[in-house]
């Protein structure tokens, strides 16, 4: 089943506490991708979901001129005032595959864990059609697990899921599975598919700690969570806070972050 059209809209909802608990990005992903493409103080970007715009400074500072593409409402507002300083920076609300953009002019198109909200059938022509030959598209994502070092509290956080999660979305347990390499190598090779070539993907890895609160916190900020009628998220956030307060008061998530890339062939003309 396809949820895209009924969650999409629910992160606009949380808005301070997603600019909040939401994570940057390490700069290896900027470097790889400025390596990848080089985007200066005259190259045309588009982001493709920015939220509220935790990949989009690093692209800024280069000096291009930034098209932000960004459904919610209110994320537009927020985005509009945290980089009003940036007489290049621009938001257009919508979805991606709605917003009106000019073909061929583009020197980069990137997303940064939001481009899953755009059907593929729609989303890679779209990005083929408006990117410059040569011009790139970067898709990246951070994907958290709980660490597997304290099995008893991951245990107890899987059985809570089952009961609160799972039962909601009629998801048998242990049907969700860690993101491999293998994932991302699959994610890299869907822009073939769409007449995207020079095909890369890196993967990255960090740790980050929360208390039981803070981990709570972060779960509200992840659409099917918001999702879960709200008695029953209650209860499923204050077992998991239990859970973490009664086993030492923290718990460590490993992030593992992959990189996509792919560019526009330049068609070289004959003489």
């Amino acid at each position: 089943m396809d949820n895209r059209d009924r969650l999409g809209g629910t992160f606009d909802t949380a808005v301070p506490l997603y600019d909040k608990m939401r994570p940057g990005y390490p700069d290896d992903i900027y470097n790889a991708i400025f390596d990848y493409v080089h985007i200066d103080a005259g190259s045309r970007v588009v982001e493709v979901g920015s939220g509220s715009g935790q990949a989009t400074l690093p692209v800024l500072k280069t000096g291009c001129c930034l098209t932000a593409v960004e459904y919610g409402e209110n994320f537009t507002d927020l985005l509009r005032d945290k980089f009003k300083d940036y007489e290049k920076f621009d938001v257009v609300t919508a979805k991606f595959e709605d917003a009106r953009l000019e073909a061929d002019s583009y020197d980069l198109v990137f997303s940064a864990t939001a481009f899953h909200w755009v059907p593929e059938e729609l989303g890679y022509p779209k990005v083929y059609s408006i990117l410059k030959e040569g011009g790139a598209f970067a898709r990246f994502a951070n994907r958290p697990q709980i660490s597997t070092k304290d099995p008893a509290l991951l245990q107890e956080i899987d059985d809570i899921y089952d009961e609160y999660y799972n039962k909601f979305y009629g998801i048998k347990q242990g049907s969700r599975k860690r993101f491999t390499e293998e994932t991302a190598r699959d994610i890299a090779n869907i822009p073939a598919k769409y007449g995207l070539t020079d095909i890369r993907y890196h993967l990255f890895h960090r740790d980050r700690v929360f208390s039981a609160e803070e981990y709570v916190q972060l779960l509200g900020t992840y659409s099917d969570h918001i999702a879960i009628e709200e008695s029953m998220r209650k209860a499923f956030f204050d077992k998991i806070e239990d859970a973490i307060e009664r086993r030492g008061g923290s718990i460590t998530i490993n992030d593992t972050l992959d990189l996509e890339l792919a560019r526009k062939k330049t068609v070289k003309l004959s003489d």
